[in-house]
């Protein structure tokens, strides 16, 4: 009986093990931004600048604008490409959630920038789906 039982503990302990590194494996990946409108349409990045980047529009407020954001985003689509199911956004002028996926706080985001190392969470309260 002692030998089955050291058995069944190994065996439980690899499978632990292995269950913690497939774990480990998710805690990081690769994001992709974008500044789109609420429909998920890949707009010009300007309009996510809360610097005041784009010239005829006052105190740097668009309104309407986003930055969304997936691991499954790649970099290229162009302006006027409605981006694929499946992302989240937030605000372009939500400073706290720019800074916890390792965006500058304010500015302009270039459309297809990749974050490398993304922390993976499930998201604050700020985030939303782009819903399709």
């Amino acid at each position: 009986m002692s030998s089955r039982s050291v058995s069944l503990t190994s065996t439980f302990l690899l499978l632990a093990a292995g269950g913690a590194a497939a774990c480990s494996n998710d805690k990081y990946y690769d994001e992709g931004f974008y500044c789109a409108d609420e429909n998920g349409v890949i707009v010009d990045e300007d309009f996510c600048d809360d610097n005041g980047g784009r010239t005829g529009v006052s105190n740097g407020y668009y309104g309407g604008y986003y930055l969304y954001h997936s691991p499954s985003y790649r970099s290229g689509y162009p302006i006027g490409t409605k981006l694929p199911s499946g992302g989240s956004r937030f605000a372009y002028n939500d400073s706290a959630s720019r800074s916890s996926y390792g965006l500058p706080s304010s500015g302009r985001v270039g459309n297809g920038t990749v974050k490398s190392s993304v922390v993976g969470k499930g998201g604050s309260g700020s985030h939303g789906s782009s819903g399709g």
